[in-house]
């Protein structure tokens, strides 16, 4: 797979970049490059930096320092490239909307609120919907699901956008086993698409496998690389505070300490 854009400008690429709200710093010093093709996983506890980032790269928040660009731009300049899943969905709670209406929100940024999608439009929605197998859900109304149920229609919105740059805001939470499955094999198929990747997540096993690197986040980078490089003991233990290891093919993490941040949850 080509993992170069088609002119060799990285889709992500941060340089001594510092993020936070207003002039609160939550982390600097962030440098990585993200190129076509590949994902990069953030850990972190909560309160980390992890959803600050993410939204400094959409452009919902304004760097603090250094240089942040996306395909060369600032950030927010070509939103019709990007889907962003954030933690909070309040329009879903606010509007009388049906799973498919949701889904259907992924298209809205390639045409605006004005065209009326066609065909084609229709069978992408609801091939989403069917990767995260809510397709008979598409007539019940939102407010009527599961968390779990309207994570996965979440889920189907931004694999309905097909961006090419992904960005997912703890994208397993509420999922259970089957969801969480249909997630991990439709990321994969974004990444064989061509699409990138940033996704902040707590789990340190099944998503940064499928990760060209791993940024472990604790208000600060403690390391930046390969998922082998980083989800190291020493690492975990300086990013949660205590690590208990299994065998060597499942590995449980405990938060000693949690910092909670609202402006990192709620902003």
């Amino acid at each position: 797979m080509d993992k170069m854009s088609s002119d060799g400008t990285p889709y992500v690429q941060a340089k001594r970049l510092s993020i936070g709200y207003t002039n609160e710093v939550v982390v600097a010093d962030v440098s990585f490059e993200l190129r076509k093709g590949q994902a990069i996983a953030l850990i972190g506890t909560n309160g980390s930096g992890k959803s600050t980032l993410l939204k400094t790269i959409v452009g919902l928040l304004p760097s603090l320092g250094g240089e942040l660009s996306v395909w060369g731009m600032h950030p927010g300049s070509n939103p019709r490239r990007i889907a962003y899943l954030g933690q909070f969905h309040a329009s879903g709670f606010i509007l009388p909307l049906r799973a498919v209406d949701v889904v259907r929100m992924g298209r809205f940024p390639l045409y605006g609120l004005r065209r009326r999608m066609g065909r084609q439009d229709d069978e992408i929605v609801l091939s989403a919907m069917r990767r995260m197998g809510i397709e008979k859900l598409a007539e019940s109304p939102l407010r009527s699901l599961s968390g779990g149920q309207q994570q996965r229609t979440y889920l189907a919105q931004v694999l309905a956008h097909q961006a090419d740059l992904l960005i997912l805001d703890e994208p397993t939470a509420g999922l259970d086993a089957g969801g969480r499955e249909l997630y991990l094999q439709a990321i994969s198929d974004e990444l064989r698409r061509g699409a990138s990747i940033v996704v902040a997540t707590h789990d340190i096993q099944e998503e940064p496998a499928l990760c060209d690197q791993v940024m472990l986040l604790a208000r600060r980078v403690v390391a930046l690389g390969t998922p082998r490089q980083v989800l190291t003991h020493d690492a975990l233990l300086e990013t949660f505070g205590i690590v208990v290891f299994g065998d060597q093919k499942h590995v449980h993490v405990l938060e000693a300490t949690h910092g909670h941040d609202d402006k990192e949850r709620h902003q």
